[in-house]
């Protein structure tokens, strides 16, 4: 765990002698590499009647907030990919059981490793009412997260599909706190409802759990079994967490059955023999058929060998609205960044705090110098 007094830079480290700058010391000081700065940036917001807050945690990891200050969190993932070329027996390798052996049919390389920082602690969060997964793969569920939750509070639920549920259970969550969840399931918290809807993570359907029926490309459980979408809706609007999910008509009734006002997209480039993420061309007609105000790209900031440019939307965005009307914004996010809807919904980017905000409010009469 990190040093809880840990507020930034240490030059007095093992000054004086060196020796006792481990490697130890080094990971406590510095991992996660944002501390608790948007934990205490969570916790601090207020969020304002009629609206809702929320934050990119990286991949598809989103912390919800509502005015009655439900918190929900969606995917959080604080784990690592690849970490050595040589070494074939970490987690991710490129042994059988490593889900991209099973996406192409075979053993490509492929250097995936985590790209994003880790910008919240999760064994520092003070206040949550729910720890959600879209699906059991490993960058959208996660046992340190899993355990500091068990540890820290005593009745905070986890809700996900059976899949999911099933690996929070064989790391030990307690059974009365697993929420299993198919599409249609409602939970209410405070002012918030989540409505599970269907997936359509085909890449769920052909990767671990492994089961023989697998690799003759016959799909032995239910897809709703492997994964779920969210629909969060809040006294502010309805978000729509759609997980890892690819392109699919379906949408379309998705939005002809719940308002959207917020979409989050699974975005990427995918690699050599690989459809893992939607394209830009994807994106726009999710959020076309979702009818959806505002379209956010998510997931294409996580793995070196997915990582995509989400301008691209954009730029794609602008050649064909003008023709095929559409009625939507596309906004770019970063990693850690806030959102607000609909305060923020004519925003095209975030951007982080630079000082201006506060800039012009009373001060010390201090001297100052001008170096130009």
């Amino acid at each position: 765990m990190a040093v809880k007094d840990q507020k930034g830079f240490n030059d007095n480290v093992g000054k004086g002698d060196l020796t006792k700058v481990t490697k130890q010391l080094w990971r406590e000081n510095c991992f996660p590499e944002w501390g608790t700065w948007l934990n205490e940036e969570i916790e601090d917001t207020i969020v304002p009647e009629g609206n809702f807050a929320m934050w990119w945690l990286g991949c598809t990891g989103i912390w919800v907030k509502t005015p009655e200050d439900a918190n929900i969190c969606i995917d959080l993932w604080v784990g690592v990919g690849k970490r050595g070329k040589r070494v074939w027996d970490k987690p991710y390798s490129q042994g059988k059981d490593f889900q991209m052996y099973h996406m192409n049919g075979g053993p490509t390389y492929q250097p995936n490793t985590r790209y994003t920082p880790m910008v919240i602690d999760p064994f520092e969060i003070k206040k949550v009412d729910a720890i959600l997964s879209t699906h059991m793969h490993r960058d959208h569920i996660d046992q340190y997260v899993a355990a500091a939750i068990v540890q820290n509070f005593d009745d905070v639920p986890f809700i996900g599909p059976k899949f999911s549920c099933d690996v929070w259970r064989n790391w030990g969550v307690p059974e009365e706190r697993l929420v299993e969840v198919r599409p249609g399931d409602v939970i209410k918290i405070k002012d918030m409802e989540i409505v599970a809807v269907d997936s359509f993570d085909r890449t769920a359907l052909i990767t671990s759990p492994l089961q023989a029926a697998d690799m003759r490309g016959v799909c032995p459980t239910d897809m709703d079994d492997r994964a779920v979408s969210y629909i969060i809706k809040t006294p502010g609007g309805n978000l729509y967490h759609s997980g890892d999910s690819h392109y699919s008509n379906m949408y379309f009734k998705h939005g002809k059955d719940h308002k959207i006002d917020v979409a989050l997209a699974s975005f990427g480039e995918n690699p050599a023999g690989l459809t893992d993420k939607m394209t830009s061309v994807d994106c726009l007609r999710m959020a076309e058929c979702l009818n959806a105000k505002v379209l956010i790209p998510y997931h294409h900031d996580i793995w070196n060998n997915m990582l995509a440019d989400p301008m691209e939307i954009e730029y794609l965005y602008q050649f064909k609205a003008p023709r095929l009307d559409y009625q939507f914004k596309v906004y770019i996010w970063q990693v850690g960044g806030s959102y607000m809807y609909p305060r923020d919904q004519d925003k095209k980017r975030f951007m982080f705090k630079r000082g201006f905000e506060d800039a012009f409010t009373d001060e010390p009469n201090l001297p100052f110098k001008s170096f130009l």
